[in-house]
């Protein structure tokens, strides 16, 4: 009888050790089978494009765009976010050939990128304006016959081009930078002359102006709107048009909707523009 009142107990305790390590195993399996289910995704960015996005002291990418975009995922853990820094001009053509999911660089709106890619709610509003050393600049008119240097990839320099086409008589002079001619760069050829200004949106112009100490230029509000009120100012993350872009659009929606309701945008805003640049509310809808 003891024997056997023996064997039933060893056989219990063989039984339950055999529950657990299945249990253990089971988890160590979940996390494993959780981790393989994780898509991996690049977020392109210049980082060099202060105070949206660069790298601080330690060389690390930060900014408000690239902020915005860690608070966004980590409520997103499906995704495994590798952020990378590139040249401008090369984070559109990285997103058509799939080697970046998403771009964080300030991203205007134009009719042409929409043609072709998808954009996130908007997840800041500034306006344009002029970095001059004299002058006085309310319009593009006002440029007419003036001379900058702008970026090809950049929605500014479309600007110019466009104004440039649609009025000859009244053009203004543009020649072309390279993505590492740095705005202190232009900065520099503003105030030495050998350029007269440098379009720009007016949350990155304070921003440098302040921390590089170019007190005797000078920041002007100018009006390049385009009579489109949905998309003139803001800026956005920048997705391929494919199927996946459109799933991935749609989360980052979502959490950008929770957090500018729960207050997160504005810290951000407030930390990185000094202002609360967010966008009302029922942009996130």
């Amino acid at each position: 009888m003891k024997k056997s009142l023996k064997l039933s107990l060893a056989l219990v305790s063989l039984i339950a050790a055999g529950a657990l390590a299945a249990c253990s195993n089971g988890g160590s399996a979940n996390k494993e089978e959780s981790a393989k289910k994780q898509t991996e995704i690049v977020v392109a960015t210049d980082g060099a494009t202060k105070p949206f996005t660069y790298a601080d002291s330690q060389g690390n990418l930060t900014g408000y765009d690239i902020e915005v975009a860690r608070a966004v995922f980590d409520k997103l853990p499906e995704y495994k976010v590798t952020y990378q820094a590139v040249d401008f001009s090369g984070i559109v053509p990285g997103l058509d050939s799939g080697r970046y999911q998403m771009g964080a660089n300030n991203f205007g709106w134009s009719k042409e990128r929409a043609e072709k890619y998808n954009f996130s709610f908007p997840i800041s509003k500034s306006n344009n304006a002029v970095l001059t050393r004299d002058g006085n600049y309310k319009t593009l008119a006002d440029l007419a016959g003036k001379s900058t240097i702008g970026n090809p990839a950049s929605n500014y320099t479309k600007m110019i081009k466009d104004w440039n086409a649609a009025n000859p008589d009244k053009k203004i002079n543009i020649s072309y930078s390279a993505d590492s001619t740095s705005i202190n760069t232009r900065f520099n050829q503003i105030e030495s002359g050998k350029i007269d200004f440098m379009l720009y949106d007016k949350i990155s112009l304070k921003s440098s102006v302040k921390e590089q100490g170019f007190d005797s230029l000078k920041i002007q509000d100018i009006d390049t709107s385009t009579g489109d009120p949905e998309h003139d100012g803001y800026e956005y993350f920048l997705f391929a048009k494919d199927e996946a872009g459109a799933e991935l659009q749609a989360k980052v929606n979502k959490i950008l909707a929770e957090l500018e309701k729960d207050g997160t945008l504005k810290k951000l805003s407030e930390k990185y523009f000094e202002g609360n640049f967010v966008p009302e509310a029922d942009k996130f809808k």
